[in-house]
């Protein structure tokens, strides 16, 4: 064991800085942990408290919140006592006052190795790097409830929380402004620790107790599985939805779609108010039917949300524009083009703004809808994927567009490519087969595509059988509106360009 000379100690502090001189000196009152050695199945640590003020510090309580698995086994210098990972110390009988200017140092010997550094350092309950206040207490109340790839928590705020941390096995894996978080991506059938603290400008306060969640068994969301083709209320002659569903049998559409009307301001096609359009007169048709709603936001053309909203923060708050219009369970992102797909700083303000989202509004899915080659993701399709896993975003499902691609065989084209994307899931979130297709899509073209590739009505019926057997998430169409048959009739907006019974692909979609 180590230790400082006693006259050194004499004036000596312990681990992380507190401050009893006056309030307008505590900001230049210090603490800072170093790891002196790692010898692979140990560590030893050292901290040091610097006295900035022109006051003489005369006691400190120093904090430090310790990684899952790690452990002190001796210290030196300070009085220590601990509770679980946190571990507190105060100056030893034989201390003396921290004068004006002087700094002390204590240690301790710790184990395993690799010692990443410290989850949390509090200084008299507030902030180790001088920051001054007090930090929260820890949050009270930690709950889960689980699904077999997700844990939604739920906690109290503690006074002056302004934010907060979730620690699931000893790692941090968010930072939500509110009282819940969702975490998403999780193994079936396994069980998981959670912990939560809060923060404010002071600093990170203590975690809460511990509580273990399940998940449940098996890898899919059958709750949330559901077909929703496209319905677009600006253009192609578009249909009574009421009259589609008393047809078919349909529940669900894709509504498109939400851009910017300027700025980061949400409307339909840019252009029509969330309220009082007849975008909000056919959402209230399908409500009235039995049915709901998801809002597809983005696409291929036109002024878009990603590129205005300058910040996460702020895309989030127009997304949220959008569910608090609707009271929505479900959001889609059609993330295309160069604007937003093939620009790395928009995808990663999208997969934040849509982490916001999922924290802000726990139980909402969240869907990605993009391009594809026949073989499964391109190289701004794989990255999406890796850095929504990356970014924590806790997307739900990953919905592929396989036509206009040069296909001569829709159906197995949508399959591989299908196949190619659960691959990438699987090696990106380590999920099984079934988990990953629990979270992908399908989002065709019935009829003739923009390329005149051709999905017939026999071949949507194999691919909306093969999803289904498959179990994945999300069957879509582009679109409803030219679910009407008009053989010959080519590449247009309100009929598909092939001879089919009217709302046909509508009728198929329903069985899955």
């Amino acid at each position: 064991m180590k230790r400082i000379s006693i006259a050194i100690a004499a004036i000596a502090a312990v681990v992380v800085a507190l401050l009893t001189a006056p309030a307008a000196n505590a900001a230049t009152v210090t603490a800072a942990f170093t790891k002196v050695s790692d010898w692979g199945s140990g560590f030893e640590g050292k901290v040091t408290v610097t006295n900035g003020t022109t006051s003489s510090l005369s006691t400190w309580s120093v904090a430090l919140d310790f990684p899952s698995g790690h452990t002190i086994s001796s210290s030196w210098d300070a009085t220590r006592s601990s509770n679980g990972q946190t571990h507190t110390f105060t100056p030893p009988s034989w201390a003396g006052p921290l004068a004006p200017g002087a700094s002390v140092t204590f240690g301790f010997n710790g184990s395993p190795g690799n010692f990443p550094g410290l989850a949390a350092c509090r200084l008299n309950g507030g902030n180790c790097s001088g920051g001054g206040g007090t930090a929260p207490g820890a949050p009270t109340g930690l709950a889960g409830t689980a699904t077999s790839s997700s844990v939604s928590l739920t906690w109290s705020a503690p006074s002056g929380a302004t934010s907060y941390n979730v620690y699931r096995n000893g790692t941090k894996v968010g930072s939500p402004t509110g009282t819940s978080y969702t975490d998403s991506g999780l193994t079936a059938n396994t069980t998981y620790n959670y912990q939560v603290s809060a923060s404010n400008s002071a600093g990170e306060g203590p975690k809460s107790g511990t509580v273990a969640v399940k998940t449940t068994t098996g890898g899919g969301e059958p709750s949330t599985r559901r077909a929703a083709p496209y319905l677009y209320m600006g253009w192609g002659n578009p249909p009574n939805p009421a009259t589609v569903m008393n047809a078919t049998g349909i529940k669900w559409f894709t509504m498109a779609f939400i851009l910017s009307s300027g700025g980061c301001n949400p409307a339909w096609d840019g252009s029509r108010p969330l309220q009082g359009s007849a975008d909000a007169t056919a959402i209230a048709q399908i409500r009235a039917a039995g049915g709901d709603i998801v809002p597809s936001i983005g696409g291929w053309s036109g002024n878009k949300l990603g590129p205005n909203c300058s910040t996460p923060e702020a895309l989030a708050g127009a997304y949220q524009q959008v569910i608090n219009a609707y009271s929505l369970k479900a959001i889609d992102v059609d993330i295309e083009n160069s604007d937003e797909f093939e620009n790395e700083v928009v995808q990663d303000r999208i997969l934040n703004a849509l982490k916001i989202v999922k924290q802000n509004n726990p139980g909402i899915q969240t869907i990605l809808t993009f391009g594809t080659t026949t073989s499964g993701p391109n190289f701004w399709g794989n990255r999406l994927i890796e850095r929504s896993k990356a970014l924590n975003a806790n997307i739900d499902i990953y919905t592929l567009m396989p036509f206009d691609f040069g296909s001569s065989n829709i159906q197995q084209d949508t399959i591989n490519a299908s196949v190619g994307l659960n691959n990438k899931l699987k090696a990106t979130f380590g999920w099984t087969t079934a988990q990953a297709y629990a979270h992908q899509g399908v989002s065709g073209m019935n009829g003739l595509s923009d390329q005149q590739e051709l999905t017939t009505t026999a071949a949507w019926q194999n691919i909306t059988n093969w999803a289904k057997s498959n179990g994945l998430g999300r069957l879509a169409f582009w679109s409803v509106n030219r679910d009407r048959g008009c053989a010959g009739g080519g590449v247009v907006s309100h009929c598909s360009g092939i001879a089919q019974p009217d709302w046909e692909f509508t009728r198929i979609s329903a069985g899955f």
